[in-house]
């Protein structure tokens, strides 16, 4: 019977590739040297980008370091909750509330279009009065330590999508802020108010910012959306909000090429 040690290189990094990344790091790394320099090698992490489908097959990239690669990859998700309206304001902090207040309605909601992705259902709609609302992610509790947002900093990118009614101006306002452990401004997307007239299209539409090489230290992320009618109509004519996200990391391949790459799995254990 041939030992474990004897097995040539590929096939155990192979073996290693199918183990899940976080005891590759606490355990395997620590069997033995060879391990050890075997955990280490970009080669085996992007062996498991390729397995776990974040890669698609035949797919190449120049990543400088696939074991980073291979956990933003992991964590990757809408780190917004509720963000399709469907429990209510659960997980969104009310600032402003003005007019009549926020409301949640069905698509396409009075004088309104459908929305462009069927799975949103909702949407949230604001009143005569600004109406704003936001959330604070905290990059620790969602599994982003420290070390990875100073030293590879990788791409966060915010989008939100907004539209007004046929029948009633509306103003869309967003601002997102990257934030220290002490809640200091390290970076901020604050673009200008979009003001839509009466008679618009009632189209959807997606706002979206990628923040690139910001300052290390971030440990917070403040999204913050809202606006207001234009017409200081008694009700709900203001600009509506649905589908925000925030993300972190790379792209990876999509659906239909994830349930493609993981097809051949080659080695695995029963």
């Amino acid at each position: 019977m041939v030992h474990i040690r004897e097995l040539p290189e590929d096939i155990l990094l192979d073996l290693l590739s199918v183990v899940p990344g976080r005891d590759l790091i606490r355990s395997c790394r620590l069997v033995c040297s060879q391990w050890r320099d075997l955990v280490d090698l970009g080669t085996l992490w992007k062996r498991k980008c390729q397995r776990e489908g974040y890669l698609a097959q035949g797919q190449d990239k120049s990543v400088p370091d696939w074991k980073i690669f291979y956990f933003l990859c992991t964590l990757k998700r809408n780190l917004i909750r509720n963000h399709i309206a469907e429990d209510g304001f659960k997980s969104w902090d009310i600032e402003s509330n003005g007019g009549d207040e926020w409301k949640i309605e069905d698509l396409p909601g009075a004088h309104g279009r459908e929305f462009p992705h069927p799975h949103v259902r909702k949407y949230f709609v604001t009143s005569y009065g600004l109406c704003t609302k936001h959330q604070l992610i905290n990059l620790k509790n969602e599994g982003y330590w420290n070390e990875l947002m100073d030293e590879s900093k990788p791409d966060i990118v915010v989008k939100d999508w907004y539209a007004a009614r046929y029948d009633c101006g509306s103003q869309y306002k967003l601002n997102i802020k990257l934030l220290s452990a002490d809640y200091i401004v390290l970076a901020e997307f604050d673009p200008e108010d979009v003001v839509i007239e009466q008679w618009s299209d009632a189209e959807w539409h997606e706002v979206s910012h990628t923040f690139h090489n910001y300052p290390p230290g971030v440990r917070y992320i403040l999204f913050n959306h809202g606006g207001q009618d234009t017409q200081f109509w008694a009700g709900w004519y203001g600009i509506r909000v649905t589908n925000s996200s925030i993300t972190i990391g790379p792209e990876v391949a999509s659906e239909e090429e994830r349930v493609l790459g993981q097809g051949g799995r080659g080695v695995a254990f029963d």
